[in-house]
């Protein structure tokens, strides 16, 4: 399967929301796999965002009038649309990343998967709620949820699929508009997807997708916006809820994670092995909840080291548009550097090399080996460090006891995994990890992947959640109305107010025992 067409990329060329294009300085787009130019992207300017953002906020006030289970019809048939698509989105996400199929697959899904619960769980969840008012009878009390207006997206491009149009997803049936800012390496992924969106019949302006640089787009969305989601790195996304701040603007974000995986005596060491292969190399490691530190008992640490040791040294690892290969490639030449960095500096400390350990330009530009390493020092860099890639550490320990305090031994709390004896063993240690989400027998495909429950970090992981009913309200301003009926809080006509203030302290301690109260 080759990659995408000069025809293909022309097609999307025509969504992005710039005028004039064509006449712009552009970006090179190019496969990774080989580091071939696959064509080229304009750049925009501050101007465009905010002309695009002027556009987002028309569109959004009719959007906002149309009623939810209208909004919700769409997304379900977008859902149908992307399966559809499944294996051209597919070639795009691996033309534009490196990332091998099985992962592309397992992006795309979650675009389905994510359209479809909010698109049945939105009418519901965004219905006005009664609720219990001052006074029983006296007052009705409901609770309205507005849009916010218009929602600013800043995607990464490790995920540049999912993570471009998911969390626009639920903002859009929340009523609101949608501007995007996609990475630079990736932007036709994301022009991909929401090309499916208006062949599902949503509005063009109310989704408008404006390439260009971080600091001049990504800028312009914080400054104008009404609503600021972001992936990427804590570095980043502390300056922008810096930034969203001083606006009193809502923010969330997913950010970095050193994401620690424990392993108790008593679990099943190959089948261990297997899940860690995914949760440590899934996107070549270029994963917030990827596994990159994982805590062994003492008494089956060195057993646990030789078979996942083996099982990484036989990974299928190379380029290719076929299913069958289990790690591509990284992404940039930035992330080899990166990776080859903590690799090379644990090394020189004292490190061992069980698996990996190097580049690999034979298999193209921008390989670098699953890598597993052992005896790894406390001031090495990858120690504490997010490393973003295939780059996973083994640290032997006492018993559960110090698992759990040398995996909550860190300033981030994203994702964590927990293999154990017994399932009620490993849920019990799950809940004193301090993370946003614990896996209990897997690395983090069950926790992402629910996404009826909220999904987020602790610490400097993020702020915020996705999924979940959280994922949806968080783009709404919660809007309460109370209707006072029969008579108004001064008291019937012609009592005298001092009568009244005496009926009123035993009333209000009588509601105590009115259910709901």
């Amino acid at each position: 399967m080759p990659a995408p067409s000069a025809a293909t990329f022309g097609r999307l060329a025509d969504l992005i929301a710039i005028p004039d294009a064509s006449e712009r300085p552009t970006r090179s787009v190019v496969e990774v796999f080989s580091g071939k130019e696959l064509t080229t992207i304009p750049v925009g300017t501050a101007q465009d965002a905010l002309d695009a953002i002027a556009r987002a906020r028309v569109a959004q006030k009719e959007w906002a009038t149309r009623p939810v289970s209208e909004r919700a019809a769409i997304f379900h048939r977008y859902r149908d649309l992307v399966l559809k698509n499944l294996d051209s989105l597919m070639d795009m996400a691996q033309a534009e990343t490196g990332k091998s199929r099985n992962a592309a697959q397992e992006e795309i899904l979650d675009i389905a998967m994510t359209a479809r619960h909010y698109a049945r769980v939105a009418p519901k969840l965004l219905r006005p709620q009664r609720v219990t008012g001052m006074l029983p009878g006296l007052t009705k009390t409901v609770v309205r949820y507005q849009p916010k207006g218009v929602v600013g997206v800043i995607s990464p491009w490790n995920y540049p699929m999912t993570l471009a149009v998911s969390d626009a997803i639920a903002a859009l049936l929340a009523g609101n508009a949608v501007v995007l800012k996609p990475d630079s390496q990736t932007p036709y992924c994301a022009l991909a997807c929401v090309e499916l969106l208006y062949d599902a019949g949503l509005p063009r302006d109310l989704f408008a997708v404006v390439p260009g640089q971080g600091s001049v787009v990504g800028t312009a969305l914080v400054e104008n916006t009404e609503y600021l989601m972001f992936t990427g790195s804590t570095a980043t996304g502390q300056l922008l809820a810096e930034q969203a701040g001083r606006r009193l603007i809502g923010f969330s974000a997913e950010l970095g994670g050193k994401n620690p995986m424990i392993v108790t005596a008593g679990a099943n060491l190959r089948e261990v092995a297997d899940a860690a292969v995914r949760a440590c190399f899934a996107n070549s490691g270029q994963l917030c909840i990827s596994i990159e530190r994982i805590y062994v008992e003492q008494s089956i640490a060195d057993e646990f080291t030789r078979v996942f040791g083996e099982r990484v040294r036989n990974m299928t690892f190379r380029g290719g548009y076929e299913f069958g290969v289990e790690m591509g490639s990284l992404i940039s030449e930035e992330q080899v550097k990166a990776v080859s960095a903590h690799v090379d500096d644990a090394v020189v400390k004292g490190a061992t090399v069980v698996a990996g350990g190097k580049p690999r330009p034979d298999l193209g530009p921008l390989f670098f080996e699953p890598t597993v390493l052992t005896n790894v020092p406390e001031d090495a860099e990858c120690y504490r460090e997010e490393t973003f890639g295939p780059l996973v550490s083994i640290y032997p320990v006492a018993n559960v006891d110090e698992a759990v305090a040398r995996a909550n031994d860190t300033e981030y709390g994203l994702n964590a995994s927990v293999w154990a004896a017994s399932k009620r063993e490993g849920e019990e240690i799950a809940a004193r990890i301090h993370a946003g989400t614990v896996n209990v027998d897997e690395g983090y495909a069950p926790t992402w992947g629910s996404t009826g429950a909220p999904m987020g970090g602790m610490g400097v992981s993020g702020m915020g959640r996705r999924h979940g009913p959280e994922g949806l309200i968080k783009y709404t301003e919660p809007q309460t109305i109370a209707t006072t009926r029969i008579l108004n809080l001064g008291g019937p006509r012609g009592l005298p107010p001092k009568l009244w203030a005496k009926i009123m302290p035993p009333f209000v301690k009588a509601l105590q025992y009115i259910p709901g109260r």
